[in-house]
Parts: C-alpha cells; sequence; structure tokens
C-alpha cells in the first residue's frame, strides 16, 4: 500500500481511499440486510454499523495491501 495519493497537488492518506471504498460497499451491505429484514434481530443497528464498517474496512485494506 503506499503512503499517499497526490489529488492534483493535494496529498491525501490512501486510508482515505480505502475508507471511501468501504463506506461504499457498507451501503450496499447495508441496503441488502435491510431488505432480507436482518435488522429485526439486531439490537442497536447504530453501533452493529460501525462495527460493519470497521470490518469491510478491514477487507479493503486487506485487498488492497497484496
Amino acid at each position: 500500500m503506499i503512503g499517499e495519493l497526490n489529488l492534483y497537488g493535494v496529498f491525501l492518506p490512501a486510508v482515505m481511499a480505502c475508507c471511501v471504498l468501504a463506506l461504499l460497499a457498507t451501503f450496499g451491505v447495508r441496503a441488502v440486510l435491510r431488505r432480507v429484514g436482518f435488522y429485526r434481530v439486531v439490537w442497536h443497528p447504530a453501533l452493529f454499523d460501525v462495527a460493519l464498517f470497521v470490518i469491510v474496512l478491514g477487507g479493503v485494506v486487506a485487498l488492497t495491501s497484496l
């Protein structure tokens, strides 16, 4: 994984790009889980969403570091 990205002269951390990808993937997973009705059995949906984002972010970072 590279340390930073150059975006028109502005250096951004590479983790920010991974966070954007993870956020988009999390939105997709959340939509599927809502349609299936999974959130009926979740005690704290907001806490579950944060944990889901962290898990997806870890997967994105692991995939980009290969």
